[in-house]
């Protein structure tokens, strides 16, 4: 049985921006999320000039301080995040606005799954060795139950509908820890929501540790929308982060 104890964030989609030439405007970035960001909040006030000289860094800035957070929510990112539990996608999928494509237990079979074993379990040796057996025990059972399944719906005639069948059915024993993967896309302003509730120390450590990853990285491909959210590291190791902006 494979165990796995840290997750993989991999940013794999971000927005690309292409200005319409018949728009006399110009901004100072060459980041294109950064650049539709700017253009989308001038459009409502046709502020094309731009007299004051403003960066873009800074007129995001006034978007985030002013609250004007719509504005941000045309850009987007998508990450294709593995090594994490089935008990992470369970919180994951609490945040509404993003969107979700998840490895399917009835299409996959799960009888050579890995487990994820919290740091805190694996460190202490007697709740290694309860975690260990437990996950083998369901590991087994799912096996059993399957091909007890395979067994019990032998005279369906599509071999695909046979096997989801069966695996639909022994996949309820298998445990919250039963390591996933899952594609999620959100705007901008649903990154940030997320950033802000699930990178804080409250937070379940998984699902923050992989918080304040897809912070980091949404720091390098548009750090004017998100590099007020300022890494830091607690006593017992882990991350966390926090940003001083009131309006979400």
């Amino acid at each position: 049985m494979r165990i796995v104890h840290k997750p993989t964030v991999r940013l794999i989609a971000v927005t690309h921006f292409t200005k319409p030439p018949d728009v006399e405007w110009d901004t100072d970035t060459n980041i294109p999320a950064q650049q539709l960001i700017e253009f989308a909040g001038r459009v409502c006030y046709q502020s094309w000039a731009n007299p004051s000289g403003r960066t873009n860094t800074e007129y995001i800035a006034n978007l985030l301080q002013q609250g004007h957070l719509s504005v941000i929510e045309h850009a987007s990112a998508s990450f294709f995040i593995s090594g994490v539990s089935r008990s992470f996608t369970h919180e994951l999928i609490r945040h509404r606005h993003f969107s979700f494509s998840q490895l399917s237990q009835r299409f996959v079979s799960e009888e050579d799954a890995a487990m994820v074993e919290p740091d805190v379990v694996s460190a202490h040796p007697e709740a290694h060795s309860v975690f260990v057996e437990a996950a083998q025990h369901a590991l087994e059972a799912y096996k059993r139950l399957y091909e007890i399944m395979r067994e019990h719906y032998a005279q369906v005639e599509d071999k695909t509908l046979r096997r989801k069948l069966a695996r639909q059915a022994a996949r309820s024993v298998l445990p919250n820890a039963t390591e996933t993967q899952i594609v999620v896309t959100g705007n901008f302003r649903a990154w940030r929501h997320f950033i802000r509730m699930r990178a804080t120390e409250h937070a379940d450590i998984e699902i923050r540790t992989v918080a304040v990853e897809i912070l980091r990285l949404l720091q390098q491909h548009a750090p004017a929308v998100f590099g007020d959210f300022q890494i830091c590291r607690l006593p017992d190791g882990t991350e966390v982060a926090h940003t001083n902006l009131q309006h979400e």
